[in-house]
């Protein structure tokens, strides 16, 4: 989500953002509605009062049609957006680390509150810092085609990064500016609780399992993170320097479509075989 105008101070606007992820949850509502899920309630439209209205119970995930919530899951969307906005507020105008000094917005994350799939990165560049969203330079529009290839697209997943600030000069965030954000990043998985994380590069891997191995050893294999399977796998923008590693990135993401299917998602999509 896009933070202020950086013309206005430099600083992100949280009730701007909050604002941003209501609107995001009420326009999901309305494609629910169009497509013949009634409001939050999750009831199906009802019929004119002429013709009777015959009980039936609500949709279940499974019989859900691909892309369309449950009566369940979309009172959940409600819920994680909430959550997640509680989260936002609590971040705040985040000064806690040094790398505040230098940016221009806030990123917080994108996409579905509600989303089976998260990806997490390490943290913005340039262009995220001043547009204040995740993943919209150039390894952004890679990623964008990783996720259309699974079937997926930006709004149907949650993308977050382990710190919000853009570091210098694109530098690794440091180990104090990581603990100073890990905390949030882990609240954003608890308020999303994705069914699979995809952990994007070296660093987000190492964090997030509480390993020193190189991404090399780690790709390629379900971990776990709180219970939640995570497949490490290349960052985008190490992909757009070595461009003979997609391949491996791709195997890496076969397996997390075929996880999520192993529980009962299905990609809103068509994915490429």
């Amino acid at each position: 989500m896009s933070g202020s105008d950086p013309s206005s101070g430099g600083e992100s606007d949280p009730r701007g953002e909050l604002r941003q992820l209501a609107g995001a949850l009420r326009r999901h509502v309305e494609h629910l509605d169009r497509m013949g899920i009634y409001a939050l309630g999750g009831q199906s439209r009802p019929e004119p009062e002429s013709a009777p209205e015959p009980e039936s119970a609500a949709p279940s995930a499974e019989s859900a049609p691909s892309g369309v919530k449950s009566v369940g899951a979309e009172r959940d969307a409600a819920a994680a957006a909430s959550s997640l906005a509680v989260v936002r507020a609590d971040l705040g105008d985040c000064t806690r680390c040094k790398l505040s000094a230098g940016r221009t917005n806030i990123v917080f994350g994108v996409g579905d509150p509600a989303a089976p799939l998260m990806f997490v990165g390490e943290g913005p560049g340039a262009e995220e810092d001043r547009r204040g969203e995740p993943f919209v330079g150039a390894a952004g529009q890679l990623l964008d085609r990783m996720m259309t290839a699974m079937g997926w697209t930006r709004d149907t997943v949650y993308i977050a990064n382990l710190v919000k600030c853009r570091p210098p000069g694109n530098r690794d965030p440091e180990p104090d500016e990581i603990a100073e954000c890990l905390p949030f990043l882990h609240r954003q998985i608890a308020a999303v609780a994705p069914h699979v994380i995809v952990a994007l590069g070296r660093l987000a891997t190492q964090v997030l399992l509480k390993t020193g191995a190189p991404i090399g050893a780690l790709r390629g294999r379900f971990q776990e993170f709180g219970g939640i399977p995570v497949m490490p796998t290349f960052h985008p923008a190490f992909l757009l320097r070595s461009p003979d590693r997609k391949r491996d990135a791709w195997s890496d993401l076969k397996q997390v479509i075929e996880e999520l299917e192993r529980r009962g998602v299905r990609s809103p999509h068509p994915a490429r075989e």
